[in-house]
């Protein structure tokens, strides 16, 4: 697995720490996972580092693609059921504005000149681990990335404030 230095470090101490109980929730009417989740997406997120891009792809034995990654990894650390639709997400989350991202939020781009075409998890100092395309694997990437700049959609949360 690829080390991230001190966000990998942080994001370990802080589950090791932080809460792990709460309520869960076993699908979305509206977004409102209790934030004290927010480590164990990240965490979970992170532990699938490497996995094979697929096409159509929801679990790590057969591969994902992006909005199966997030499907998959909502499901096992909150016990919340989403669409494996980049846009039904979308249509999901909450709005949030860039400068407000918090670790366990949704990155939406427009990579495929439609909205909401691809879609990553946010994990903290720019970074956000995504499923990017075929023949890849799982993979953290940074906002700051210049093809990740150009296709920059939108931010949202599936958390409750």
């Amino acid at each position: 697995m690829r080390v991230l230095g001190a966000l990998t470090i942080s994001l370990l101490l802080s589950a090791c720490a932080g809460p792990s109980g709460g309520p869960r929730h076993s699908a979305i009417t509206g977004p409102q996972i209790d934030p004290a989740h927010r480590t164990e997406v990240v965490m979970t997120a992170l532990s699938l580092l490497e996995t094979q891009y697929r096409y159509g792809g929801s679990r790590p034995v057969q591969g994902f693609d992006c909005s199966g990654l997030v499907q998959y990894v909502f499901d096992a650390a909150t016990e919340t059921a989403l669409p494996h639709n980049t846009a039904q997400i979308a249509g999901l989350s909450r709005p949030v504005a860039r400068s407000r991202l918090q670790p366990g939020d949704l990155v939406f781009f427009n990579t495929l000149g439609k909205p909401n075409s691809h879609m990553g998890i946010y994990l903290g100092d720019g970074r956000f681990i995504n499923a990017p395309s075929t023949g890849g694997q799982v993979r953290v990437d940074t906002l700051d990335n210049p093809y990740y700049q150009r296709h920059f959609q939108s931010v949202g949360t599936l958390f409750g404030s």
